[in-house]
């Protein structure tokens, strides 16, 4: 064999095996970054899909890439993760979209908007229905590139000092309730509270708020909640999912290799699939516990769902009319999800309601 040739093949053989080695970034330089949390550590499920972003992330670059945690308030409040983000003084952050309505309305639609949309259809508008080029679009304005990374499923409606069957009992409640279905409520005659997980037991047991709603039964139980209120309301109407998001600054997210991109995105999608199954998992139990316990199970009226119909079909018309993004993700939003509960109704909901009576 011709010498020159043969270390000439190998030079560039190396030089191959530089360029696209899964670790060829990781040899040269660690990557630290820091993610500020909307939730208490204590609530481990929802807490605990930074948690498995952060370990996957870990374990697929050998080390190179970690990823250290801050449950809210240890940097900075749960409601400001998006803020810490934009800015640049967290590299990322877990939190819910509909948080940050009082900035833009549209990102309302990245967590949940009330007679929006059940989790497995929400995930296939995001992953297949155009829904997540559409946010990142919005979150674009933010500096910030967002990933699904968690869902609560369909919410309970939460837990009242006292009860409410008609839509006039809501008149001058104090509830704790964010994002759109906040919104909602406050076309209803309800004084809404925005407090992040953390402060939601002590200002219903000290009577600050008459009523408010966090998830489900297992995280619901873990607050307390039903030591502050007997009455415990479903269905979550404005929250049928909630999706929660991995939020990045964009210069830092630009800045990682192709192959810490690519780790990023198959971790949040793992923490968007694991959540979920880990909440129908421990709801329910919880859910027996707090009614053995004394828990009193009611079901909103008619009357208080048709109300809040009604009045969200009458803000979605006017976010619409003044907010162009608004107006483009709820129209793709809606002829998504006219179609897709079609195809549930078709065979998923008759499958359940004949399963049901078993």
């Amino acid at each position: 064999m011709n010498r020159r040739k043969f270390l000439k093949g190998a030079g560039a053989a190396v030089a191959v095996s530089t360029v696209f080695s899964p670790y060829s970034f990781a040899q040269n330089r660690n990557v630290r970054w820091r993610l500020a949390s909307s939730f208490p550590k204590s609530l481990d499920t929802i807490f605990g899909g930074a948690d498995v972003i952060a370990d996957r992330v870990n374990k697929m670059s050998g080390g190179a890439f970690q990823i250290r945690i801050f449950e809210a308030g240890e940097l900075v409040p749960g409601t400001q993760v998006l803020d810490a983000v934009q800015a640049g003084t967290v590299e990322c952050g877990h939190s819910a979209g509909y948080y940050y309505v009082g900035k833009e309305a549209t990102l309302g639609f990245a967590t949940a908007v009330p007679f929006g949309l059940t989790a497995d259809q929400q995930n296939a508008w995001m992953y297949h229905g155009g829904g997540l080029d559409l946010l990142r679009g919005v979150y674009d304005k933010f500096g910030i590139v967002q990933f699904p990374a968690g869902n609560t499923g369909t919410q309970m409606g939460g837990w009242f000092k006292r009860e409410v069957k008609t839509a006039a009992d809501l008149k001058g409640l104090k509830m704790r309730i964010p994002g759109i279905g906040g919104q909602l409520m406050a076309r209803l005659g309800v004084n809404v509270q925005l407090l992040p997980g953390g402060e939601v037991y002590l200002a219903l047991d000290r009577g600050a708020i008459d009523a408010a709603e966090w998830v489900g039964p297992y995280d619901d139980e873990k607050l307390g909640l039903h030591k502050a209120a007997k009455f415990y309301y479903y269905p979550g109407f404005w929250e049928p999912s909630a999706t929660l998001d991995l939020m990045v600054n964009k210069r830092e997210y630009e800045r990682l290799p192709a192959e810490f991109r690519e780790m990023l995105a198959t971790a949040a999608a793992e923490a968007n699939m694991s959540m979920l199954a880990e909440y129908n998992a421990k709801n329910q139990a919880a859910l027996q516990r707090l009614v053995k316990g004394g828990t009193q199970l009611r079901r909103f009226s008619n009357d208080i769902m048709n109300a809040g119909r009604k009045e969200m079909d009458a803000l979605h018309a006017e976010n619409a009319a003044k907010n162009a993004d608004y107006r483009r993700v709820y129209a793709a939003f809606q002829s998504f999800g006219k179609n897709v509960r079609a195809w549930h109704n078709t065979a998923q909901q008759t499958y359940n309601n004949y399963a049901n009576t078993k």
